[in-house]
């Protein structure tokens, strides 16, 4: 890459903005001391146009107050940074590859307080530490595959702190909720038990007043949530492992069924290598199939699982299992053999 690019000029500043918050860390540390503009201008090498900018972005992250006077210059609030922590190669570049790769991928709260931390931790690091992470991550991309990133909740912070409070006060909650089912927006009480993270997104786990029984409200559903008064009772012996029990992802449906599948030579080995349940028990045949066997409480979600396999698997059992797919398979093939209008 030649020298001024776009790519290395943005790299250049990203590290200058993590200096400059290292320096400024420096001066909050020792009260009275700070840099003025011109100072830190020549110190950088940069004009004073990118210096504030560079101050303006640093402030836009969340990394409050910067302190400015006439005299001391800036500095930054000593309690803005945590003592030093010692990480090695493995943890730091752990840690910013999480923040810097991964945080599309996930529905991750706080996730510009996350980036602020990546950016204080990496200011921090050891010269050499901070050399090898900047030249590994530049050579890590992380790609969604067959599923796009994790879709963008408003207010996913402030409605994640409020439930999270609440379920650690053990409070009960009313939730406005944008119900599929219901085709409408019903408002509940919610003695909240867990927060969960599944299929990229997150779910209140909880009691619902209005189906009188533990029910999932997915965060990006959720249109409005208030903190009340009344205590919740009853939630100190609640199991999310035993809630979950055997379903096949989230939603329990009461009745267990022994369900054995045969994936075809070409994807056997994908099907196979994935630990799809807890359950699960393999057998490779001599043909190149593999038979996959499980023990799955409702056949709801799983089935819409086998039809992503198309015509690679077969549903040996149970019946009802091998009915409900074929009928929807059946459906599809008379939806798309209707001729369109051109």
């Amino acid at each position: 890459m030649k020298p001024g690019t776009p790519k290395e000029k943005s790299r250049g500043r990203i590290g200058r903005v993590v200096q400059l918050l290292t320096t400024l860390s420096k001066t909050g540390a020792a009260p009275g001391r700070g840099y003025t503009a011109d100072e830190l201008a020549k110190l950088f090498g940069v004009s004073r146009r990118t210096l504030f900018r560079d101050l303006r972005e640093i402030q836009e992250i969340g990394i409050q107050p910067i302190l400015s006077c006439s005299r001391r210059g800036y500095a930054l609030a000593p309690e803005q940074f945590l003592p030093p922590i010692n990480l090695n190669l493995q943890e730091a570049l752990g840690l910013l590859l999480l923040v810097h790769k991964m945080r599309n991928q996930i529905q991750m709260p706080f996730k510009h307080s996350a980036m602020l931390a990546a950016m204080k931790i990496e200011g921090c690091l050891p010269p050499r530490v901070r050399n090898y992470c900047e030249s590994a991550l530049a050579r890590i991309s992380i790609k969604a595959g067959v599923q796009a990133p994790a879709p963008t909740t408003p207010g996913l912070d402030n409605i994640f702190t409020l439930l999270q409070s609440a379920a650690a006060r053990r409070k009960k909650v009313r939730v406005k909720y944008d119900s599929l089912y219901d085709g409408k927006i019903i408002s509940c009480e919610v003695s909240p038990y867990y927060l969960l993270y599944n299929q990229r997104a997150w779910y209140l786990v909880g009691q619902s007043s209005i189906h009188k029984a533990i029910r999932t409200f997915k965060l990006n559903h959720i249109r409005g949530v208030e903190m009340l008064d009344e205590q919740v009772d009853g939630n100190d012996d609640f199991d999310l492992a035993e809630y979950l029990g055997c379903a096949w992802s989230m939603i329990p449906e009461g009745k267990m069924y022994h369900v054995r599948l045969r994936f075809a030579p070409k994807v056997a080995n994908n099907a196979a290598e994935v630990n799809w349940h807890k359950s699960q028990q393999v057998t490779h045949n001599p043909d190149g199939s593999a038979t996959i066997d499980l023990r799955v409480d409702g056949l709801g979600e799983i089935t819409w699982w086998i039809l992503s396999y198309g015509d690679q698997v077969e549903v040996l059992a149970p019946a009802a299992l091998r009915k409900n797919v074929a009928k929807i398979a059946h459906r599809v093939v008379e939806i798309n053999n209707n001729p369109q209008e051109p």
